[in-house]
């Protein structure tokens, strides 16, 4: 099960998926685009489903992971993609935007993964998986709620890998780097280490085949990132302050 998949790295896992053989159910708003997706991989002879629903809508995602299991049987990977950015400077923030990407982005993922856990407890197998965002480290110019959306969204998953040690349900958080999606499409500031679709989708999907708890790429960014978790605030801020990637 895969939510947002109607674009971007949700359309490019499920095409991969497919095409290791995998059956899909396929969620997201745009019934019209998963329609698409869904034609595309029966040309392929894979099998997939469209389920239109909203994550923000708890019941509507419980009835798409009930429908799902009906026609395809257990969900054995649930991967919580789906999510939306914003680029406001502080002085001009909109609470009812902030508000939208993190009602996507986390409270999304958190009844996405209420509609598959209790079956994948009971079953004693299943996976969840996070896509969430280099950006989740620190915070980033003009991307408070995105960054903050996405740490809140790592955190959960983390702590779900705990709570769910020893039921057969192992959880992977995945930190991508700058993909070429609709979500970065139009910028015009240079986007270090900015990866084509494909190998992104390549990436991810050898780390959730792996069952790798936590999987940062590219290793070059990730790297950088990481460094600057110990930086002092001061200097973390005037790096940042000067590496805006919203423009």
């Amino acid at each position: 099960m895969i939510t947002g998949a109607s674009s971007g790295i949700g359309k490019g896992l499920a095409l991969e998926i497919a095409a290791r053989g995998g059956r899909l159910g396929l969620l997201a708003r745009r019934e019209d685009a998963l329609n698409e997706i869904v034609e595309q991989i029966k040309t392929q002879n894979g099998r997939a489903i469209a389920v239109s629903a909203d994550v923000r809508d708890a019941q509507a995602v419980r009835a798409a992971a009930d429908k799902i299991r009906a026609e395809l049987g257990p969900i054995d990977v649930m991967i919580a993609n789906a999510g939306i950015g914003t680029s406001n400077h502080a002085s001009q923030l909109n609470p009812e935007r902030v508000a939208e990407v993190i009602n996507i982005n986390v409270l999304g993922a958190v009844n996405s993964v209420a509609a598959v856990t209790p079956e994948m407890v009971e079953r004693k197998s299943g996976q969840l998986v996070a896509i969430s965002s280099l950006a989740g480290y620190r915070g980033l110019p003009k991307s408070a709620a995105y960054c903050a959306s996405k740490a809140a969204l790592s955190s959960f998953f983390e702590s779900l890998r705990i709570d769910l040690r020893g039921t057969g349900v192992t959880v992977s958080v995945i930190y991508p780097g700058f993909i070429k999606t609709p979500l970065t499409a139009g910028r015009q500031a240079k986007m270090p280490y900015l990866m084509e679709l494909d190998e992104g989708v390549e990436k991810i999907l050898n780390a959730i085949e792996k069952g790798k708890r936590s999987y940062a790429f590219p290793w070059q960014l990730a790297t950088i990132v990481r460094t600057s978790l110990v930086m002092p605030a001061a200097i973390y801020d005037w790096i940042a302050e000067r590496n805006s990637f919203r423009e």
